[in-house]
């Protein structure tokens, strides 16, 4: 969470104040595209910390579960979502987290990212990991 509060809160303070900058300037149409950055940072941002890091959004996912058929995700809302077709497993190179993506029993296309920390111990996230290998 740190590491995103250190790439995120810097670049929207700043493009936000450049965007001011320029306003007072006269140049409002850069003004415009630099809030229009900073704002879509700012929502790329907190949806990253408050999903992924905090999890306290009702869609984030806390749990995981996994069968020969589908992949099933607990949301902190209490929600399930069944992963059933064209489910995907991508690890990281540094073994810290992995994303999941496939498409429910609505045909809602998911994404979902895990992270090691999500986890217990480190053996349960290397555990999970093995079994979701063949859905890569």
């Amino acid at each position: 969470m740190i590491w995103d509060m250190l790439l995120y809160v810097p670049t929207v303070i700043a493009l936000a104040s450049i965007s001011l900058k320029f306003w007072y300037d006269g140049n409002k149409t850069f003004s415009y595209l630099l809030l229009f950055l900073a704002s879509f940072f700012f929502i790329v941002g907190m949806n990253r910390i408050l999903t992924t890091r905090l999890m306290v959004l009702p869609s984030s996912p806390v749990a995981l579960e996994t069968t020969k058929q589908q992949l099933t995700v607990m949301q902190r809302d209490g929600g399930r979502v069944d992963l059933a077709k064209e489910v995907r497993f991508y690890p990281d190179y540094a073994g810290k987290s992995f994303g999941l993506s496939g498409m429910d029993v609505t045909g809602k296309r998911r994404q979902y990212v895990f992270h090691r920390g999500q986890f217990a111990d480190e053996s349960t996230f290397k555990e999970l990991c093995s079994r979701l290998n063949i859905y890569k």
